[in-house]
C-alpha cells in the first residue's frame, strides 16, 4: 500500500498528463490562429512538461 505522500505525487502526475493532453490535442488547436494564445498554450505546454519530469523524478525516488 502507498502511503499518502507517494500516493499524492501520483494523483497530480496524472492530473499534470491530463492537462498536458489536453493543452496538445484540444486547446492549441482551439485557438483560430490568435497568436497570442498560441503563445500561452505553447508556455503553458513546456511547463506542465516540465512539472511532469519534476514528479516522474520524485516518484521514481519513493517508489
Amino acid at each position: 500500500m502507498l502511503n499518502n505522500h507517494t500516493y499524492n505525487l501520483l494523483l497530480q502526475a496524472t492530473q499534470e498528463h491530463k492537462s498536458l493532453w489536453r493543452i496538445k490535442n484540444t486547446y492549441k488547436k482551439d485557438t483560430d490562429e490568435c497568436a497570442e494564445c498560441v503563445a500561452f498554450w505553447e508556455k503553458m505546454e513546456k511547463d506542465k512538461e516540465g512539472h511532469v519530469a519534476e514528479l516522474e523524478a520524485l516518484i521514481k525516488k519513493h517508489i
